[in-house]
């Protein structure tokens, strides 16, 4: 089937899309004179959503808040008349007549609070009216696939759109996190990515890091608030910060006092690139009578001819082991080291003192912790920074200063001293006597 593209003026309907036909088009190809090489993609980090909505309104015509709101018309040889308004602003975000066939579907794709009404053309009684309402209905929100710290950081949030609006709550989460959280919160159905195709909910909602100045999928830049409070922002309900509830019944295993560290990362940028300044604090611990157990789980990590090893002096409890194994060694340390990275996050869990060394966020990107380490003195936040973007494909990215001496200075420059002292603060650190 072919498909006719009807141009909206952004001044006078910046909030919809509307498309004559199947609900997801192909994109047209570029001229060929044009066409510019593509960059690298990502694969796709979510699972489906049903491409028909899955709601009934009258006389053929489907809808549903998956992905926005979204207003199927049928093949009638109808017209009609749509509005969908902001209950909650009093904002009309979209009225416009339609042609038989059409998909208006909103830009913004976080939750709002829609009024749907939908006339024939012409009439002056409406001919459906519809208030969002997922009280008793399936609701499903996605996480993307295999990011511990965001999935971490996210899913307090979940809990409360499923509190807040008595929902029946699906959640899309990759199985070996879900592990760790399901048995806390039966109320929640959780899911894979594969398995989305099997369920026709009222209303989806994506949780992520959206960039590049993107305000239709997050009501705010998430650089603004946070890695975590944006899941809150986008789902419309307390933003403040709330550890998932994980399980910390097991038995301590190990009977000496000890520390947990995790020194490997994503990207370069989030490593504590001082060469002395682990070597210095596992020495410091171990001076003070502490085994220093790497929970990382990868024992060397990198790219090219930049590599990061296991902190020397550390004890090697790296490896890829269940989440839970690893709650069970976090939850009786006396306290955990670690940077802004998915087990800092696994820790925060297990209510432990958390010392986080990062330069490159600013401290309101994670969760507060007292035990926060960043030097003002030096370049820092640019993860933060509005002006600037990350690049998921350069390990190496230090979007200010890379290539220069000052490349990673935020991290270079924050001193084991530093370190120490904050590790002085922690009340649950007993020094050597």
């Amino acid at each position: 089937m072919d498909y006719q593209n009807i141009s909206i003026n952004p001044d006078f309907m910046p909030d919809v899309s509307v498309n004559i036909g199947n609900p997801s088009p192909a994109p047209a190809a570029a001229p060929a004179e044009v066409k510019q090489p593509e960059p690298p993609k990502q694969p796709s980090i979510y699972g489906e959503i049903p491409q028909i909505p899955t709601m009934d309104a009258v006389q053929g015509i489907k809808f549903d808040f998956n992905d926005g709101i979204r207003v199927l018309f049928p093949h009638n040889g109808k017209e009609y008349h749509v509005t969908f308004s902001d209950i909650d602003t009093g904002i009309i975000l979209y009225s416009a007549d339609t042609v038989p066939g059409a998909y208006v579907t909103s830009v913004k794709k976080f939750y709002i609070r829609f009024r749907l009404i939908i006339h024939e053309k012409g009439g002056t009684e409406p001919i459906f009216t519809h208030d969002f309402d997922c009280k008793d209905k399936e609701v499903m929100i996605q996480l993307p696939v295999g990011t511990l710290g965001d999935s971490i950081g996210w899913f307090s949030y979940v809990e409360r759109f499923q509190q807040k609006h008595n929902c029946k709550l699906i959640c899309v989460m990759t199985p070996w996190i879900a592990d760790i959280v399901k048995k806390q919160y039966p109320d929640i159905t959780f899911i894979t990515t594969e398995e989305t195709k099997n369920y026709q909910p009222y209303a989806c909602y994506y949780m992520g890091l959206f960039f590049r100045g993107d305000v239709d999928h997050q009501p705010i830049d998430f650089r603004y608030i946070g890695l975590h409070r944006t899941a809150g922002y986008i789902l419309g309900v307390d933003p403040a910060d709330i550890p998932p509830r994980v399980d910390l019944s097991a038995p301590r295993k190990i009977k000496e006092k000890y520390v947990c560290i995790a020194a490997q990362s994503s990207s370069q940028a989030k490593y504590w690139n001082n060469p002395f300044g682990w070597m210095t604090v596992v020495n410091f611990l171990k001076e003070n009578g502490y085994r220093v157990l790497c929970i990382d789980k990868e024992k060397i990590h990198g790219t090219g001819l930049n590599w990061n090893f296991i902190p020397y002096g550390a004890e090697d409890f790296t490896g890829d082991i269940p989440l839970q194994e690893r709650i069970d060694l976090i939850k009786d340390a006396d306290f955990f080291i670690g940077l802004s990275s998915g087990l800092s996050w696994l820790a925060w869990c297990c209510k432990v003192p958390v010392v986080m060394i990062s330069g490159f966020t600013h401290p309101t990107n994670e969760f507060e912790t007292p035990y926060r380490v960043i030097n003002y003195h030096t370049c820092h936040s640019c993860w933060n920074d509005m002006r600037l973007d990350f690049d998921h494909f350069d390990f190496l990215w230090c979007p200010r200063h890379k290539g220069t001496d000052r490349h990673f200075e935020c991290t270079k420059l924050i001193s084991p001293e530093q370190v120490i002292t904050t590790i002085k603060k922690i009340p649950t650190f007993h020094p050597a006597e």
